[in-house]
């Protein structure tokens, strides 16, 4: 049955590991077993080169690896490269635009939310920032 599910996408964001928390719950890291998603999109503050690297293993390798900038990510600063503000990723007939969320003001208002939708031209739009998961529905959008 799980083989015509389609893809797993692991989504995450705010990592802030390891210097908020040293790790991640039980309940969770049982979960994330190497291969068993296909996808990993992040909404930033990834804060070390080892976290990341344990999203790329997850998935067998970095392509499947979307990731953008938080407001506070040090992983960028060690690894000395620039994570992109926005991104756009297309799964199976979904494009899928990702942003921290920190860049949308006010924060976490659904019009602003999806303004900036329309403007990536994405079906869905991940955002971090508000540290509350859930699916909306708006504007004829997610």
């Amino acid at each position: 049955m799980a083989s015509n599910f389609g893809e797993l996408v692991l989504l995450l964001g705010d990592h802030h590991l390891p210097s908020r928390t040293t790790s991640i719950p039980e309940q969770f890291q049982r979960m994330l077993v190497p291969h068993k998603m296909q996808h990993v999109i992040c909404t930033g503050n990834i804060e070390s080169p080892r976290e990341y690297e344990r999203l790329r293993e997850l998935v067998g390798g970095g392509s499947n690896v979307h990731c953008v900038a938080g407001d506070y990510d040090v992983f960028q600063q060690q690894q000395q490269q620039q994570l992109e503000e926005c991104k756009v990723v297309n799964l199976g007939q979904f494009r899928i635009g990702i942003i921290g969320g920190h860049q949308v003001v006010p924060w976490g208002d659904l019009s602003a939310l999806a303004m900036f939708r329309r403007k990536m031209n994405v079906d869905v739009l991940v955002c971090g920032w508000r540290r509350k998961e859930g699916v909306v529905e708006h504007d004829g959008g997610y």
